[in-house]
């Protein structure tokens, strides 16, 4: 195998082309609370996330881009990637709702709309294997954002600067070799719970989706990425929330007819990068690739015709 090496190397070189790596297959993927155009996003690893799943259907639940602290002085290439490998998922045929949410609530006049395979909504409903999973955003049951909406638009700029205080705050911390803080997340907790900013979230989702008869409740908006079956005197529903990419960096996914949180931190694939560039793989696959790679080669010389 050490032989082969200086060939298959040699072999990559000459073909220059990128390698087709094998997506994730998984039936439904949910993201929310992205926050293109605020200095929290992680774009980057959320574009790595992307290119690494080939979902059939893909969710975005609110706040995709933040519309309310947008500027057009801060929306680096990164964020504008996102935007383009989404679109890029739905001219590849699949179908990608996006549900408004608070911080792009301008949206919600083009409800209902659809172009091709992207389609603009304020909730959703799909059939999951027979049972109903209820999709929205969350920020209905904000009490802040319904009383006192200019104060929830002010704190939703202090949070991005909280963000950035928290950013160097970490870096301080590393280089004191002492373990990352969220700065920005205890306050935010804290300042709602102190409030009453949102009124027992969970619970009053859990109960709508019982009273409505679904079995899957599918949320965003808070920035907590949980999944929990929740029991009532009135029925059974699985409560889910996809978390958020400021923060947490998770996204939900649905295959083989279960739930799970991905969490990008601790799930993710070596092979699959922002830049697209091999950066890891073992040899094994590193000669599959070439050899496929050549056979296809091949199948396009013959095609053209070419000896």
């Amino acid at each position: 195998m050490i032989l082969l090496l200086p060939l298959v190397y040699t072999q990559w070189f000459i073909l220059r082309k990128p390698f087709a790596l094998k997506k994730r297959k998984v039936d439904i993927a949910v993201i929310s609370d992205v926050h293109l155009g605020t200095y929290g996003c992680h774009a980057d690893e959320l574009l790595a996330y992307l290119n690494s799943i080939q979902p059939r259907k893909l969710v975005l639940n609110g706040d995709i881009i933040d519309i309310w602290q947008f500027s057009k002085r801060y929306f680096p290439p990164a964020h504008m990637k996102v935007l383009r490998r989404i679109m890029g998922m739905a001219s590849q045929g699949a179908e990608v709702f996006y549900i408004t949410g608070n911080h792009d609530e301008t949206l919600r006049k083009f409800s209902e709309t659809a172009i091709g395979n992207l389609h603009i909504v304020d909730k959703l409903v799909l059939d999951l294997d027979g049972k109903k999973a209820w999709f929205f955003h969350g920020d209905v049951f904000d009490l802040s954002l319904q009383n006192a909406k200019w104060l929830a638009k002010l704190g939703g700029y202090g949070y991005g600067l909280l963000i950035a205080l928290n950013r160097t705050v970490n870096r301080i911390l590393a280089k004191l070799g002492r373990e990352k803080y969220s700065l920005s997340k205890k306050i935010k907790n804290g300042f709602k719970g102190a409030v009453g900013y949102i009124s027992d979230f969970e619970t009053t989702a859990v109960e709508l989706a019982i009273e409505n008869g679904y079995h899957f409740v599918v949320c965003g908006h808070i920035h907590h990425p949980k999944k929990e079956v929740r029991t009532t005197k009135k029925g059974q529903c699985t409560y889910l929330n996809s978390g958020d990419w400021v923060e947490n960096l998770t996204a939900l996914e649905y295959s083989f007819k279960r739930w799970k949180i991905y969490r990008y931190n601790h799930d993710k694939l070596s092979p699959f990068f922002a830049d697209g560039e091999l950066k890891e793989m073992d040899v094994h696959e590193l000669i599959a690739s070439i050899t496929d790679e050549k056979e296809k080669q091949g199948e396009r010389l013959f095609d053209e015709g070419i000896p």
